[in-house]
C-alpha cells in the first residue's frame, strides 16, 4: 500500500483495490449501526453523528500533493479531493462528504521524483449540530456518562446552523457519548440575580483625590445580570459538594461564620473554579478554560489563566472591575459610596470598621456614632461578617457593596490601567502579579468603602476579609 506514486498510471497498478474493498466492508458496518448515542441539552441539539474518512499522508516537504478519490475502476474516475502544499510530515486531511460512501478509493500524486505515501484511512465522527446563531456552543465527550466526568472538545462560536464539527481525537470504533451545552441565555438567570442594563458607567471619581482611580472616565458595558448578594455559605456548599464529586479541586473547604453570612478566605483560583462548577452544574457553559484553545474547562489546580482563555459571554464568572463599579453606583455618577441620596458613611449603612482619632472618626465623610468594627456583629472571634441583607440595596437592588468582604473581580491589577482601559467592555490587563479586590470589608476602614477604591492580593491569597460574588452575561 505504501508504494511511490508519481505518476497516477502506477497508481492504478499497485493493489489498492482490495484493501479498500476491505474498508468499505469495516464502512458498511460502522454505518449500519446507526449514529452513536448522544446525550445532548434541550437546546442546542446534535442532529447526527457519522463515520468519515482521515487520511494520514507521508511526503516529502516544499511540494504539492495532489489527494483523488474515485468510486469507479471500469473504467477509473478519479476526482481531486485536495491539492496540499506540504509544509510539514506525516500531515492529515478530511474526506468530509456526506452521506459517507463506503465505496470510496484515495490516492495521491506528486511532482516526478518525490515520494509521498498513504496510510490506510481511519474513521473518525463528524457531528451535525443545531443552534441558535451568535451564540457560543461547548461540545463534550465521555466514554461513559455513568462512570466518567465530561471533557470539552471544543468550544464554537455559532455562526450558521446546523453546523458541523469533527472529532478526530479518537478511531470511530472506540466508544464515546457526546453532549452540547449552549450558552447560558438557553436558560433564565437565577431568578434572584439582578439585572445591570447596558450603557455608560463612570470608573473612577475626582473627590478625594485617589491617584489610582484616575483618570476618571466613561465605559461602555454591556448589560448583565449579577448576584444582589456576595455568596453566601449556604450557596457556596451546595455548589462545592456538587464541585468536588464531579472533578473539581479546591484549596480550601467551606468557610463562613453562618448559613447566611458571605463565604471567606476564598482564593481568586477557588472562587473562579467555583463559578465553573454553578455553570456546569447548571448545563450551562463555562467562563474559564485552562488552556489557550478553550478546551479544557479550569477544574484543577492553580492556572495563570489569560483574558483570551476566558468565554466572556458564556456562564457565571466573577465580575469585570468596570461591572462591578457600574453595579456599585446602582445608576448614578460622582457618588462616593454605593447608595445616591448621601456621600456618607456609617454603621447604619455597611459593615466597616470607623477609625476614630480625638474622640471622632478620622474621616470626615464617616458619619458613625461607635468606634471600631460593627457593634451589632463584633462579638466572638474574626471574621465580623454580618448576614446577607443587612443593609438596605443600592439603587439597582445590589447589597454589601460597602464592607462586609471584599470582592474578587476578573481583572489583573494595574494602578496605571485607568489610562489606558478600553472604552467598550474593558477587560484589565493582558497580565499582572495581583488581581482586583473591590467593595471592603468588616476590617476596612471607611475610605477602603468607596465605590473608586481599588484593592488587590496575590491570586492564592485567602484572606478572611474576601469573598466574592458572581455575574452572568445578558445576550
Amino acid at each position: 500500500m505504501n508504494a511511490q506514486h508519481p505518476h497516477p498510471a502506477q497508481l492504478r497498478r499497485n493493489g489498492w483495490s482490495g484493501h479498500c474493498c476491505a474498508l468499505a466492508a469495516l464502512l458498511a458496518a460502522l454505518l449500519s449501526t446507526g449514529p452513536t448515542r448522544c446525550t445532548v441539552a434541550a437546546a442546542p441539539e446534535i442532529v447526527s453523528i457519522t463515520p468519515i474518512a482521515q487520511l494520514t499522508i507521508q511526503s516529502d516537504p516544499g511540494i504539492q500533493n495532489q489527494i483523488e478519490f474515485t468510486s469507479v475502476f471500469a473504467p477509473p474516475v478519479w476526482t481531486v479531493l485536495s491539492n496540499v502544499t506540504v509544509t510539514h510530515s506525516p500531515y492529515q486531511i478530511l474526506d468530509t462528504a456526506l452521506p459517507p460512501s463506503p465505496h470510496r478509493f484515495y490516492r495521491v500524486a506528486t511532482d516526478t521524483g518525490h515520494v509521498a505515501t498513504l496510510a490506510p484511512p481511519q474513521f473518525v465522527r463528524r457531528l451535525i449540530i443545531a443552534s441558535e446563531t451568535g451564540v457560543t456552543n461547548e461540545v463534550q465527550y465521555t466514554p461513559d456518562p455513568m462512570q466518567s466526568a465530561w471533557t470539552t472538545l471544543t468550544n464554537v462560536i455559532v455562526t450558521a446552523s446546523p453546523y458541523a464539527i469533527v472529532d478526530d481525537t479518537t478511531p470511530f470504533h472506540v466508544p464515546r457519548v457526546y453532549r452540547v451545552i449552549g450558552p447560558g441565555t438557553n436558560q433564565p438567570p437565577p431568578a434572584q440575580m439582578v439585572y445591570i442594563p447596558a450603557g455608560g458607567s463612570q470608573m473612577g471619581d475626582a473627590l478625594d483625590g485617589l491617584a489610582d482611580a484616575q483618570p476618571v472616565h466613561t465605559v461602555l458595558l454591556s448589560a448583565f445580570y449579577m448576584d444582589p448578594t456576595e455568596i453566601t455559605q449556604t450557596l457556596w456548599e451546595e455548589v462545592y459538594q456538587w464541585a468536588i464529586t464531579n472533578g473539581y479541586d479546591f484549596s480550601a473547604g467551606i468557610r463562613g461564620v453562618a448559613s447566611n453570612h458571605p463565604v471567606h478566605s476564598v482564593t481568586w483560583y477557588d472562587a473562579v473554579k467555583w463559578c465553573n462548577a454553578r455553570s456546569e452544574r447548571e448545563g450551562r457553559v463555562p467562563a474559564y478554560y485552562a488552556n489557550p484553545g478553550t478546551t479544557i474547562v479550569y477544574r484543577h489546580g492553580v492556572v495563570g489563566i489569560q483574558n483570551s482563555w476566558v468565554l466572556w459571554d458564556a456562564g457565571y464568572r466573577l465580575p469585570t472591575e468596570a461591572e462591578w463599579e457600574k453595579a456599585a453606583r446602582g445608576g448614578t455618577a460622582g457618588r462616593r459610596f454605593p447608595w445616591a441620596d448621601a456621600d456618607t458613611i456609617s454603621h447604619a449603612r455597611a459593615n466597616f470598621y470607623s477609625f476614630w482619632q480625638n474622640g471622632q472618626p478620622l474621616q470626615a465623610y464617616d458619619t458613625s456614632t461607635t468606634n471600631g468594627y460593627h457593634p451589632d456583629f463584633s462579638q466572638g472571634t474574626t471574621p465580623y461578617t454580618s448576614p446577607a441583607r443587612s443593609f438596605p440595596a443600592n439603587d439597582y437592588g445590589v447589597y454589601d457593596l460597602a464592607g462586609n468582604v471584599w470582592e474578587w473581580c476578573s481583572d489583573w491589577w494595574s494602578d496605571t490601567y485607568y489610562a489606558v482601559a478600553a472604552e467598550t467592555n474593558p477587560l484589565g490587563p493582558a497580565s499582572g502579579m495581583f488581581r482586583v479586590l473591590r467593595g471592603g470589608s468588616w476590617a476596612t476602614q471607611a475610605n477602603g468603602c468607596r465605590v473608586a477604591n481599588r484593592g488587590s492580593a496575590t491570586p492564592d491569597d485567602g484572606f478572611n476579609t474576601v469573598g466574592f460574588r458572581s455575574v452572568l452575561p445578558a445576550h
